[in-house]
């Protein structure tokens, strides 16, 4: 049937994903010409642009055979009987096992009358074997089903997670939310701002459409999409402004996450054989401790053996000379059962030496610490994490949601002539606060909400536009109710909204007001509506012209040094339209409607209410966590895509910067620049010259990260090896966190490719929570 299949859709699998690997203007190009563009791409897949797929299960079923399921198979988990034949690997078992053997074959040899020792003894010779493979069944069973039951939990942790989320497309007609799963190539998806895709596709048509592609490439600028200049949506990027319809092209395994993913999970064809060998080696030398105590047993095994083998000689060496020396006898066969018992003799010596208890003892203390380490929110997936972590002598950590609270929220403000450094405003006039906390929540997206948690002491739950969430926090923190100041001004009833773009810069909404004119909030970036503004609240509520001065004093005094602090800053403005007979000078008269459409009159001489500062704040436990961490000796390091004015305050805020050590602040650029000689290859010795004193490194791209974590594995400068671990959650941090010794993840912002690639997941998405992982690995 596959023929006929292929031939009913217009393109195979192969030619969608050639598509999806170029890049933006190339790939409009490649629609508008091979495919006649979305639309032509639409009819291809059989699927029309406007009413969706019509709901025919036989269909569905011939694009699931054709383009694939939309899931990604998880990484076949290992067996049990794997995870005992990984247990089975130790050095210390191996020489355990063969002693035991040997101890186990020699017991049955019968020793010859004169010699014979009691009855009891004769009987008794077993034991020592058995006990030493006991010894080793015990290990090897501990260790295979704890991982086995961690690896359970894990897996029970994704498929929770991928059941439980949906996608809005348009099937006959009529827009349904599906589970993800059930996507197919050809669905017609409607994308709105909040949205992470769950597969690929390409922009049918779009309004103001900006995308987050970080977690695929790490680039924190957002990007535009349409359909004339860049069509391609990717799977797993994030939908941040605006929405827009597309045509499903690639789901599952041939998605941009699935190709990532499967690449990790080693399902790619392309390894060679000796990347092969390389992979089980390194698994194999993974935890510190481990690698310790197998040097140990060696060593004590060498021991054994050799004091075994002088004993053995020794004594053949008195007998020979008592027997045929001294004693002047003959050589009889009777003499091979001395010969026999010497070496039990040296046997039992070796056995005693070799500490089959040790594997047993570090296997349950593992497990012990794992089962705690569960409860201070790190699931662990691989149990020698745990104890690698006790060793860790260096942290590069993220900064979003893992130092900070991945909340934005107001930390300062201007109103009414006072700076305030701190999160709540003082002496602020009534009338001021009632303009602040209406113009926030009317003019806003009704769609984006900032609530208290139900747990107290739990961070507050933020949907929406980032930024819109953090003055509605600020309304929060002001002691209003956001809700209640809506139901007065409802969605329907607001006049006008001109919507925020990235030409005007800003939005505005247009609401009525009892005299019979019209009221315009607006809000957006400093400058712009500082540029815009005649009229400025000063204390008490007075009105004052905001003129030339004004706006210098204002920049030098107020946006200059939150700018500089790492600070996003945004005004808040308003305007009054107001029917003949004004009472203040910031008021404009109208005899008749006002042109709604010459936005340049209607966005001037406004009167600036407020400047207030947004920042994702330090989470509160954050800085006596790095100091704990720094006081037991490990450095942390924070990598960040932030630009390094935020970068540098927040890692002085972590106490990661220290004004009195002298520390290194890099953008990617300039590190790229120290470590890389001319042919552009990452030179070990220019990269030990940086790392010892870099302790912030901004505007990172994915690979910076994880060029920073292989230079300093592979340094030879410290005393020792030193001992990485790795926060991250993008997907682009997979590398970083498999190649790290000890790789995070995060379980609530984490994409699954991350968590797929750890060793470690976070479940609070905390660094609080890394300093418990030390404490047990201790």
């Amino acid at each position: 049937g596959s023929a006929s299949e292929e031939e009913r859709f217009g393109c195979d699998v192969i030619e969608l994903r050639k598509l999806m690997d170029l890049r933006s203007n190339e790939a409009v190009e490649e629609i508008n010409s091979k495919f006649g563009g979305a639309k032509g791409l639409c009819q291809r897949l059989k699927t029309d642009p406007v009413n969706g797929l019509s709901s025919n299960n036989a269909d569905m079923k011939e694009r699931v055979n054709l383009y694939g399921k939309n899931e990604i198979p998880p990484a076949p988990s290992k067996s049990f009987l794997d995870l005992v034949w990984d247990a089975l690997q130790d050095t210390t078992l191996i020489i355990l096992i063969i002693s035991a053997d040997i101890s186990l074959a020699l017991s049955f040899y019968d020793l010859p009358d004169s010699m014979e020792e009691d009855d009891w003894d004769e009987a008794a010779n077993w034991i020592d074997g058995v006990a030493i493979l006991v010894a080793v069944v015990a290990v090897v069973l501990v260790t295979a089903l704890n991982d086995w039951t961690k690896e359970r939990q894990f897996r029970g942790l994704q498929s929770k997670i991928a059941t439980a989320q949906r996608f809005s497309v348009i099937r006959g007609g009529e827009a349904r939310d599906v589970p993800v799963n059930e996507l197919v190539v050809g669905d017609i998806g409607r994308v709105k701002y909040g949205d992470i895709l769950p597969a690929d596709g390409v922009l049918i048509q779009s309004n103001d459409l900006k995308m987050d592609e970080s977690s695929l490439t790490g680039e924190s600028d957002l990007i535009i999409k349409s359909a004339d200049t860049d069509s391609l949506l990717l799977a797993g990027t994030h939908a941040m402004e605006g929405s827009g319809r597309f045509v499903i092209t690639a789901v599952g395994v041939n998605s941009r996450t699935g190709i990532i993913m499967s690449l990790l999970t080693g399902g790619s064809v392309e390894k060679s054989k000796d990347d092969d060998s390389n992979e089980t080696q390194e698994e194999s030398t993974k935890s510190v401790l481990q690698e310790k105590l197998s040097t140990l047993a060696v060593q004590i095994g060498e021991m054994g053996t050799i004091v075994a083998l002088l004993t053995i000689f020794i004594l053949i060496i008195r007998f020979c000379i008592s027997e045929y020396v001294i004693a002047q006898q003959h050589f009889k066969t009777s003499d091979f059962s001395h010969l026999v018992n010497f070496i039990v003799i040296g046997v039992a010596i070796l056995v005693v030496a070799v500490p089959e208890g040790l594997p047993l003892a570090i296997t349950l203390s593992l497990t012990y610490s794992v089962k705690k380490m569960m409860h201070d929110n790190n699931l662990v997936r691989h149990m020698d994490a745990c104890e690698t972590m006790g060793s860790a002598t260096t942290i590069c950590s993220d900064k979003t949601g893992t130092l900070t609270t991945n909340r934005m929220t107001v930390v300062q403000s201007y109103i009414n002539g006072t700076f305030n450094k701190q999160v709540h405003p003082q002496s602020m006039d009534g009338a001021t606060r009632d303009l602040i906390v209406e113009g926030i929540c009317v003019n806003s997206s009704y769609s984006a909400k900032t609530e208290e948690s139900e747990i107290p002491g739990e961070q507050r739950i933020q949907l929406g536009n980032k930024t819109e969430c953090a003055l509605l926090g600020f309304v929060l923190d002001l002691g209003d109710d956001v809700n209640e100041i809506r139901s007065k001004h409802p969605e329907e009833s607001l006049f006008k909204v001109y919507t925020f773009n990235s030409s005007r810069k800003s939005m505005m909404t247009v609401i009525r007001l009892d005299n019979g004119g019209y009221r315009v909030y607006a809000k957006g970036a400093t400058e712009h509506i500082l540029e815009r503004s005649t009229f400025i609240l000063e204390s008490n509520g007075r009105l004052d012209k905001f003129d030339k001065e004004h706006m210098t004093k204002m920049l030098n005094d107020v946006i200059e040094p939150m700018a500089s602090t790492g600070l996003r800053t945004i005004a808040i403005s308003y305007k009054d339209y107001v029917p003949v007979g004004k009472k203040h000078d910031n008021e404009e008269e109208i005899t008749s409607e006002p042109n709604w459409d010459d936005e340049e009159a209607v966005k001037s001489g406004m009167t600036v209410i407020a400047v207030v500062g947004i920042q994702d704040p330090v989470r509160p436990d954050v800085p006596s966590a790095v100091a704990k961490v720094q006081a037991a000796g490990i450095t942390v390091r924070m990598v960040t895509g932030d630009n390094i004015h935020t970068a540098r305050s927040i890692a002085t805020a972590c106490g990661i910067l220290k004004t009195e050590e002298d520390s290194l602040v890099l953008e990617s650029a300039e590190f790229n620049a120290r470590i890389r000689d001319e042919q552009g290859n990452v030179d070990q010795a220019k990269l030990d010259e940086v790392w010892p004193k870099l302790r912030v490194l901004a505007r990172a791209q994915p690979s910076d990260k994880y060029v920073l974590v292989k230079g300093i594995i592979d340094s030879k400068i410290s005393e020792h090896r030193e001992v990485v671990a790795v926060t991250g959650d993008g997907t682009n941090d997979a590398p970083a966190l498999k190649k790290a010794d000890v790789g995070f993840a995060m379980g609530i912002a984490g994409t699954d490719v991350a968590k797929e690639a750890s060793d470690i997941i976070l479940t609070d998405d905390n660094f609080t929570s890394i300093v418990k992982a030390v404490v047990w690995g201790r």
